[in-house]
């Protein structure tokens, strides 16, 4: 605890200030040297074979300290909160839960899995302590200790060094959050096209931690809200129907994360045998679980690198007005934006209800759940088919537990640390140049007996789908950069 509070608190020489001249998109560096010099104990030198990663970054976020560190220490809403980094957690061991009333000295083992938004970077399993403290001056740390050395014969690929968060009470319900990643980690197996992002520490490091937390804590105000206009047309206006509404999109967006990474949690098989190199291709049973249809759910997914910055995919593919560019399951039908809920300051960052109208008029139109999300570490654009009668319960502030949802959708991140703001890409073009990583994700029922057995057929229709839409996707961006119309 007392060295998370330092690393948190000390500069130079400890960390080095990035070296670029805005010093934004540009991460601090700890001098590996003067940390063995400060803190010679602790779990000693680093293991052969595993490099090491430390970050930092702070913010102030739209949440009270006491909130945020319950966030931290019960298991279900860290994992909740943290969906698209914690594939799974799990508290082992209360070894003491604190002061009554708060979490001042609480002390747990926790067991988490982190991961990235693709299939071509392997999550990575920690096994730690975690202990939570109000220091004299008011402030609260939560730290993480690795105990991974500590189990027999285990090989160690990941240890979490002092690692965790420094929470600064603010006015009017607001926190400054400092946040420290320190981690040892074997990453050999990573893709070439991801190797840079996770070696500069955004993939697994403190910016994504601080950047997801600050959407996080402004989606929750925004459920919270009561001052919403009445005046725009297809804004939810009524508590409940929204409460509701960003409680099913929120189950959207945990299915959507567990459904693309190559975890361990996840009852993922891969299908040998289904063609392309580059697409996994998983099958899944459902059985008695009321958020998804009943039957066999197959759900491909494929990583690949786009030279075009992040934010220009992002606006593309959140944009109902060029959905039909990509979209191959909504057929060219129409598609209109019924209804919205804004959850942050970036207007990027909303739940709309889209409705697809047919072409043909024997068909009935489609309804589509859609969250898009983006801060500084990345963005989402995730959707799911869902049922008109079901979304009216949901929309009138109804249980949505108990919509059957499969989610699809893209994960968008930077393709290195390079990528900051600029709209232009850098240097000669390849990874790491401002371009973006895109994860493609479907999940989809092919047969709604849990029994059947899948046939290669409904294997080749979804890699046949996944395909056709990267290259519509790649078509429309990347035209697109040289089309200045639509820039």
């Amino acid at each position: 605890m007392e060295e998370l509070v330092r690393m948190a608190q000390l500069d130079e020489p400890l960390w080095n200030a990035p070296a670029g001249l805005d010093g934004s998109a540009e991460e601090e560096t700890l001098n590996e040297e003067e940390y063995a010099r400060l803190f010679p104990g602790g779990l000693g030198p680093k293991p052969y074979g595993l490099n090491s990663e430390a970050s930092r970054d702070s913010a102030v976020v739209i949440m009270t300290h006491a909130n945020l560190v319950e966030i931290l220490m019960d298991v279900n809403q860290y994992a909740a909160v943290f969906s698209s980094i914690v594939s799974r957690a799990a508290t082992l061991e209360v070894l003491s839960t604190g002061v009554a009333g708060n979490y001042n000295g609480a002390l747990q083992v926790m067991s988490v899995e982190f991961q990235v938004p693709s299939p071509l970077v392997p999550t990575r399993e920690s096994y730690f302590v975690r202990y939570c403290k109000q220091n004299a001056d008011g402030t609260w740390a939560v730290v993480d200790v690795s105990l991974d050395g500590l189990r027999p014969g285990a090989v160690l690929k990941c240890r979490r060094r002092p690692s965790g968060c420094l929470i600064q009470e603010m006015p009017n319900g607001y926190s400054k959050v400092t946040w420290v990643e320190h981690v040892e980690v074997d990453d050999r197996s990573v893709h070439s096209i991801y190797k840079l992002l996770v070696s500069s520490g955004l993939a697994f490091g403190a910016r994504r931690w601080v950047g997801t937390l600050d959407r996080q804590c402004e989606r929750l105000a925004s459920v919270m809200a009561s001052n919403i206009p009445t005046s725009d047309i297809g804004v939810i206006t009524s508590a409940e129907g929204r409460k509701s509404m960003l409680k099913l999109a929120e189950r959207m967006v945990m299915s959507f994360c567990g459904g693309v990474t190559a975890s361990a949690a996840h009852q993922w098989t891969t299908l040998s045998g289904s063609g392309a190199e580059d697409v996994r291709v998983m099958t899944r049973k459902s059985v008695d679980d009321p958020g998804r249809p009943p039957g066999i759910v197959l759900n491909a997914a494929t990583s690949f690198w786009l030279p075009v910055p992040p934010k220009r995919v992002f606006d593309f593919l959140r944009d109902e007005s060029s959905r039909s560019e990509w979209d191959i399951l909504s057929n060219g039908g129409v598609v209109q934006e019924m209804a919205h809920i804004a959850n942050g300051r970036d207007h990027g960052n909303c739940v709309s209800l889209l409705r697809v109208n047919s072409t043909n008029s024997n068909q009935s139109s489609m309804l589509i759940l859609q969250e898009s999300c983006t801060d500084m570490s990345g963005s989402y654009v995730i959707y799911a088919p869902v049922d008109v009668v079901a979304m009216n319960v949901v929309l009138n502030g109804g249980d949505p537990d108990y919509v059957a949802l499969l989610p699809s959708g893209f994960a968008i991140l930077p393709d290195g640390p390079s990528s900051g703001s600029s709209s232009m890409l850098q240097g000669d073009g390849g990874v790491g140049s401002g371009g973006s990583l895109l994860t493609v994700a479907f999940q989809i029922l092919v047969d709604s007996v849990p029994t059947a057995k899948i046939s290669l057929g409904s294997v080749a229709t979804v890699n046949s789908l996944i395909a056709c839409t990267v290259e519509r996707i790649k078509a429309a961006v990347i035209s697109g950069q040289s089309n200045p119309q639509q820039q």
